[in-house]
């Protein structure tokens, strides 16, 4: 059923995508698994793509299209952020003849991009008592990565033929690690890393395989994990030391408090700008008025 927004019948397509962005987001962030916030997520899609049709309708209608000089430069900058042209084609997945259809899309995007701007004037300028005050409600924008430290047992597939054997191996090896042997020294006797380097150190998530930090991140120091496998094998560790997220000093982190409070306030008459078109605007949701 269509979305349709003062006439303009919106692409179902492009809430679909909308919609799978949003639930991809939140799955890797695992706040959803399945089906059980579709609904929720729809919802999002849609408000989403109100949102950018109606800044859209209201550039074309009121905002100035932008020179050849901002769209030329626009498309070089997409360009070298997606490492040359020949690269920016092949991902667009056009070829430079059909050049045209990015620089329309690019030219819209100014387009609404300079209208905003016009609409919500200049960024505001924080005085160093509203910075502090945002710094405090908001930080856990603002903390150190959680830190863990490992000692490693690796055991190469490429290296057996018995799968279920090595599989078993390990897990002995973990019953006597639990009982109280040494683990690195088991780690370093057993390990199928040639250079027997078993201390992984220090690292925050995201710098090992997920495999890997999914199950250290969720254990105390002290604690052996259970055995589990990669792509590349089956690995034991014993958790060594933690670091606990922390506070950096507002200080040290002063600028980014600047850059995310203006964009937060930003953010905010941007969408006292949309509700305000949405006021105006004749919207029309046949899914939702057939519920």
């Amino acid at each position: 059923m269509p979305l349709t927004i003062n006439g303009q019948i919106v692409d179902p397509a492009l809430i679909e995508q909308e919609f799978s962005n949003i639930k991809s987001y939140y799955e890797r962030m695992s706040q959803v698994s399945c089906c059980e916030r579709d609904s929720e997520f729809l919802g999002y899609a849609k408000e989403n793509i109100t949102a950018r049709v109606l800044l859209n309708q209201d550039a074309e209608k009121n905002g100035k299209p932008p020179s050849d000089a901002e769209v030329d430069a626009a498309i070089a900058k997409l360009k070298e952020e997606h490492g040359g042209e020949e690269q920016f084609y092949y991902k667009a997945g056009i070829t430079p003849e059909q050049e045209d259809l990015v620089r329309k899309d690019v030219a819209a995007s100014l387009r609404v991009d300079n209208h905003l701007t016009a609409m919500l004037g200049p960024d505001c300028e924080p005085t160093d008592e509203q910075l502090r005050a945002f710094y405090d409600e908001n930080i856990d924008e603002f903390m150190t990565d959680e830190e863990v430290s490992a000692c490693h047992l690796f055991k190469s597939l490429s290296q057996t033929n018995d799968r279920q054997a090595l599989y078993d191996s390990l897990r002995d090896l973990r019953k006597r690690a639990v009982a109280g042997e040494d683990f690195e020294a088991l780690a370093k006797e057993h390990t199928d890393k040639e250079e027997k380097d078993v201390d992984l150190g220090y690292f925050k998530q995201g710098e090992l395989s997920d495999e890997f930090e999914v199950i250290a991140f969720s254990l105390e120091v002290g604690d052996v994990t259970p055995v589990f496998s990669s792509h590349w094998g089956f690995h034991l560790a014993k958790i060594t030391g933690r670091k606990p997220a922390e506070p950096l000093p507002f200080e040290e982190v002063k600028d980014d408090v600047r850059a995310l409070y203006i964009a937060d306030d930003r953010q905010k008459k941007t969408q006292e700008a949309v509700e305000k078109l949405k006021a105006a605007a004749t919207i029309v949701d046949e899914a939702q008025d057939s519920d």
